[in-house]
């Protein structure tokens, strides 16, 4: 592995996205007018505040849903172009071209966590307990994990389409079971179980934590948990990713 290979992948990924406004669009300002979609449903509603109940939870699957589609299409898309292949015919290891789109990626997250958080919470008035800019931190590695397994997942697709189909399957299962619309202690003990090993629910636990009253050390335990969860898609990837496309 290179550091310096590493960074020239990232900077190539960037100057790509760059050069396209749809993708910086659904990138950056898209989580941002959900969570304002979000709370303009609930604004008038009478009794429990439901935007401060449910925002934090959803601050975490925004991110993993948006890098996980743009990541899965864009490395399928360099693959059927050939750029994949004639990125692999050189002197690149594997990991070195999957950490670059995880560097990319991440600086990105990184813009698009600070903006939802900044939205939610500056504008939208969401009460958060815990320290504000740990919201943003939990939102870039959940991020960081769609963009992971985004890339393991498009060692297994050949088009775009198969790409989109694996969201059935790997993410919407985990958007049923994080906690979002059941709390996770009040499941049927069989989907209790299987949650505790899907990712995207201590995303939302350490979300949780940080708006409500938890201390920050379940914050970083649940974050541990992500980044873990991130590393191993990313070594799948890279044990995955063919040289040549079929």
């Amino acid at each position: 592995m290179s550091v310096r290979r590493t960074l020239a992948v990232a900077a190539r990924v960037l100057a790509q996205i760059r050069r396209d406004p749809r993708t910086l669009v659904l990138l950056v300002l898209v989580p941002c007018l959900l969570m304002a979609l979000l709370w303009w449903m609930f604004h008038d509603q009478p009794g429990v505040d439901l935007f401060d109940r449910i925002a934090p939870a959803l601050l975490a699957i925004f991110p993993f849903i948006v890098m996980f589609l743009v990541t899965s299409v864009t490395t399928l898309r360099e693959r059927s172009g050939g750029t994949l292949e004639r990125l692999l015919a050189m002197p690149l290891a594997k990991l070195d071209l999957l950490l670059g789109y995880a560097l990319a990626f991440g600086l990105l997250a990184a813009i698009q966590a600070a903006c939802a958080v900044g939205v939610s919470v500056g504008f939208l008035g969401l009460d958060v307990q815990g320290p504000v800019w740990l919201l943003a931190v939990v939102g870039v590695a959940d991020a960081v994990l769609g963009t992971a397994l985004g890339l393991f997942v498009s060692a297994f697709a050949r088009t775009e389409f198969q790409a989109v189909q694996f969201m059935p399957a790997l993410v919407v299962p985990q958007i049923l079971l994080c906690g979002l619309l059941v709390p996770r202690d009040a499941m049927p003990d069989l989907l209790g179980r299987i949650s505790d090993v899907l990712p995207l629910s201590y995303a939302v636990d350490a979300m949780n934590d940080i708006a409500g009253s938890s201390s920050t050390g379940d914050v970083w335990q649940n974050l541990a948990v992500v980044a873990g969860f991130a590393v191993a898609c990313l070594a799948l990837g890279a044990a995955t990713l063919r040289r040549r496309t079929p």
